[in-house]
């Protein structure tokens, strides 16, 4: 597959490539687009979360499932979307969380999670692509099997990383993590039919800034501009 991936990720995922699944998905991808689909995200937005946070970089760990199926919704980013596109109603209750969890945050009239990607907070969707307007239209393709793969790699190579694990979907990868050496803070998922039943009020950004400063490091800047 003909991809621009960052440097850090490539090294630690480059045998991927090359493996039965992977190529497999390719033509997956290939037949959709043939048949007419359009795919989203865009193809050079496909790997965004590994672009904008560098293996090495990587502090803390959000967990989707699918991109956005809706027009210009996803951009490689799990629960973000671009700017100019109406803020979701999952992001609309982080938001929300946000505002009474970390004193001071206000909340940003768009959807863009980027500054958090730059800031090492790894935005990954367990699948990468999605046929528009058709949910979860690409899973059990081989993109899980990748995805799996890069939680695996942070899990055993790097220590200290936390990882927030919303809905049973998520928390089920918690068996690729290595609690020894990493933290996991689960809650519900913060979607509409989810978000007040162990979602909002449980203080995930707060708590993860906790553990950054107790391991000696700098927390995250929340704070959308």
């Amino acid at each position: 597959m003909s991809v621009s991936i960052e440097e850090s990720w490539l090294k630690v995922l480059s045998d991927e490539f090359e493996k039965p699944y992977m190529k497999t998905l390719k033509t997956f991808l290939l037949e959709e687009k043939q048949k007419g689909y359009a795919i989203y995200p865009k193809g050079e937005d496909i790997f965004n979360a590994l672009n904008h946070t560098p293996f090495d970089k990587v502090k803390v760990v959000i967990l989707g499932q699918d991109p956005y199926h809706g027009t210009g919704q996803a951009h490689g980013l799990s629960f973000s979307v671009q700017k100019g596109i109406t803020v979701p109603p999952s992001l609309k209750n982080i938001y929300k969380e946000l505002a009474t969890d970390i004193p001071g945050f206000t909340v940003p009239n768009h959807g863009n999670l980027t500054q958090w990607a730059d800031e090492g907070v790894l935005l990954l969707n367990a699948t990468l692509t999605v046929r528009a307007h058709e949910a979860g239209s690409h899973q059990k393709q081989g993109w899980e099997n990748f995805t799996d793969k890069i939680i695996s790699e942070l899990s055993e190579k790097r220590t200290g990383l936390i990882f927030l694990l919303w809905g049973r979907y998520a928390q089920n990868k918690s068996a690729l993590i290595d609690q020894s050496k990493h933290t996991i803070i689960a809650a519900a998922h913060p979607s509409p039919f989810s978000a007040y039943n162990g979602f909002l009020g449980t203080g995930p950004f707060s708590k993860t800034n906790a553990k950054l400063f107790e391991q000696g490091q700098s927390p995250i800047n929340w704070q959308i501009d």
